[in-house]
């Protein structure tokens, strides 16, 4: 007892002098945290921004961008390379970038079939457009920054996919071979492939800092994102272009990027960049002189249109275009008529059933009568007869209940076509309460139907039941099994092999 109370008094004397050692520290934590916890302005530069819907243009250009190779611009996204082998694909800005301090919010797919996939996407901001070349698609000894998002294990060291930051003056050669990781300054292990929601990136540039937060694309939430790295005292260049590129090699994936949103940056107490230029005067007026050629253009199709239909003269053309509630009320209206022509064609064919089984019905009950004469002269009845008899009966009994259901929702659609067409709008709540009750006589009708079509044999079907067959013996002896089992273990270590083969094969090195 003595023991324990006296490592209790140890312990809260080592907490007390770590708690004054540590004091300092915090206080030095919480002043840089209340003196720089001040975040920066953050404006959108959409003249360096894509995202969809309406990404591309008719003639399949992206407004303030350029693609070249494979990438493949589509209304919603951009393909930048195809799952297909060797393909090589990048978008790049047109304009410079000329701002310090940047924000970049990335959103992509990498979705193959494979277990593994090649090459990776690459996201550039860099001094030129390194249209093409050996790197994910771009250009090598660029004079930037690229964030490379590697999908294929070149070196072999199962680190793989990964995301690598790779800095570069100008002058240094990617190293491909080793996957890049003797040049990179700052890396991490994400899976972004085939992932149920788009992965997404957020790279900060600020006070010469890169930051990469990684959105892993299990989640929907857009803000669920986690550290990945960072890289403290990195020059960039001043002015520079932002570039996405992607390729593939022997292996392929599908590299989508649906969005890339740029924000400028700005430090607190520094003065917001200034807004664009207004127009000039001259293009202002000859815009305005567009406008009032137009304008004039438009009055005189109006007079000759007025000659020319003197009918709707001095009307108010609003009143010439239907409006909303209208629009309304036509579908209610058609919609219900379609419906009053399926449950009348309905009716007409199950009047026709319903005489069919009537006849079926006599002919039976005629075949019955001759049974029991023959059963008073001394035969046995036949048991089939009865059960058919009832079973139509059955039939007959569910087909007019499925009649008078199909006469009720007909009345009740005539009556709401009536008060649709004589009434003008109706009560939202009313039209609801008729639409769910013929809903409900419909489901009735279809369960009639189905428990009709189960009631009724079919005319393939017998009454009489087939003998069963014997069993048959077995053919397999313990021989030809053990032979079988051999056989199929050489065929399959010999796949196994062939695919080892096969992967080591498609590794590639540049």
């Amino acid at each position: 007892m003595a023991v324990s109370i006296v490592k209790c008094l140890t312990a809260d004397v080592y907490l007390l002098i770590l708690s004054v050692l540590l004091r300092p520290i915090y206080a030095e934590i919480i002043a840089g945290s209340s003196t720089g916890g001040d975040t920066p302005h953050r404006r959108f530069e959409y003249k360096y921004s894509f995202k969809g819907p309406h990404l591309s243009q008719s003639d399949g250009s992206v407004p303030f961008w350029v693609h070249t190779g494979n990438a493949i611009p589509s209304s919603d996204q951009i393909r930048i390379t195809p799952s297909l082998r060797s393909q090589k694909g990048s978008v790049w800005t047109k304009n410079t970038v000329k701002f310090q301090h940047w924000e970049a919010e990335v959103t992509f797919r990498v979705a193959g079939r494979g277990r593994m996939g090649a090459d990776g996407l690459a996201i550039w901001f860099t001094e030129g457009q390194g249209l093409t070349g050996p790197v994910y698609g771009g250009a090598d000894q660029w004079n930037g920054v690229g964030i490379f998002f590697d999908s294929f294990d070149n070196d072999g060291k199962k680190n793989n996919p990964a995301i690598l930051i790779i800095g570069n003056n100008g002058n240094l050669v990617y190293d491909h071979q080793n996957d890049g990781s003797t040049q990179a300054l700052g890396t991490c292990l994400r899976d972004f492939r085939n992932k149920p929601y788009p992965v997404r990136a957020r790279i900060t540039y600020y006070q010469k800092t890169l930051t990469i937060m990684i959105n892993n694309g299990f989640t929907p939430d857009k803000d669920d994102y986690e550290f990945c790295a960072r890289v403290e005292n990195m020059n960039i260049p001043a002015e520079g272009y932002f570039g996405l590129s992607a390729a593939t090699g022997g292996l392929a994936d599908d590299h989508d990027v649906l969005s890339f949103l740029l924000f400028r940056l700005t430090e607190p107490g520094q003065e917001l960049p200034e807004a664009e230029q207004e127009i000039p005067k001259e293009e202002k007026d000859k815009y305005q002189e567009e406008f009032l050629n137009f304008q004039q253009d438009l009055d005189k199709k109006k007079e000759e249109f007025q000659k020319e239909h003197t009918d709707v003269q001095g009307q108010p053309f609003e009143e010439q275009y239907e409006s909303v509630n209208d629009r309304e009320i036509r579908q209610v209206f058609e919609g219900q008529n379609r419906i009053h022509l399926e449950i009348k064609q309905l009716n007409r064919q199950l009047a026709m059933i319903l005489d069919e089984q009537r006849r079926y019905v006599s002919v039976i009950s005629d075949e019955l009568s001759k049974r029991g004469a023959q059963t008073q002269s001394g035969q046995v009845p036949n048991q089939d007869i009865d059960t058919i008899l009832s079973t139509q009966r059955e039939v007959l009994n569910g087909l007019n209940d499925m009649k008078t259901s199909l006469t009720a929702s007909l009345k009740q659609v005539d009556s709401g076509a009536q008060q649709v067409q004589h009434g003008g709008a109706l009560n939202s709540y009313e039209t609801i309460q008729h639409f769910n009750e013929i809903k409900e006589h419909l489901h009735v009708v279809k369960r009639n139907v189905e428990h009709i079509i189960q009631k009724q044999p079919g005319p393939s079907e017998k009454v009489q039941k087939c003998p069963e067959l014997p069993a048959m013996p077995s053919c397999l002896s313990p021989t030809h099994f053990v032979v079988f089992v051999v056989i199929q273990s050489i065929l399959f270590f010999g796949y196994i092999m062939y695919r080892s083969q096969q992967e080591a094969a498609a590794k590639k090195f540049f």
